[in-house]
């Protein structure tokens, strides 16, 4: 059975990344191949073996086009508050959490918040569906 290993993001600034990547979800780069002209970045935390791979292109002084194809990644967090506010002290302008509901139900409690390179990150509160 295959088993999904990682996800991949192209990056302007390889160290403003990795620094909004440990401010924020605490990951630490767990590898790094450096080529003469890229860098392939691996960043990951304690909590899971799923990797973020970060792409950066040494030479590149343009900004990526996300595209309309992009949606997110998504991180599980069990203080959704207290990361929220973290996130406001580091200066990263998360936006505000919001409760999305099926009916009377709660589905999910979030917030969305961009990295350095304009991607879309959802941190969801941890509950029976989003572990």
């Amino acid at each position: 059975m295959a088993k999904m290993i990682h996800s991949m993001i192209r990056v302007k600034d390889a160290q403003r990344s990795i620094q909004f990547y440990h401010d924020v979800f605490a990951l630490q780069v767990k590898r790094r191949v450096d080529f003469a002209d890229f860098s392939l970045i691996y960043l990951a935390n304690e909590h899971s073996s799923f990797e973020l791979e970060l792409t950066w292109n040494h030479h590149s002084d343009s900004d990526y086009d996300l595209g309309n194809g992009y949606g997110h990644l998504a991180f599980a967090e069990e203080h959704l508050e207290s990361l929220h506010g973290k996130a406001i002290a580091a200066g990263y302008h998360p936006k505000e959490i919001k409760s999305f509901y099926n009916g009377d139900d709660l589905v999910a409690k979030f917030f969305f918040i961009k990295d350095p390179d304009g991607y879309d990150i959802e941190v969801i509160e941890r509950s029976e569906v989003y572990r």
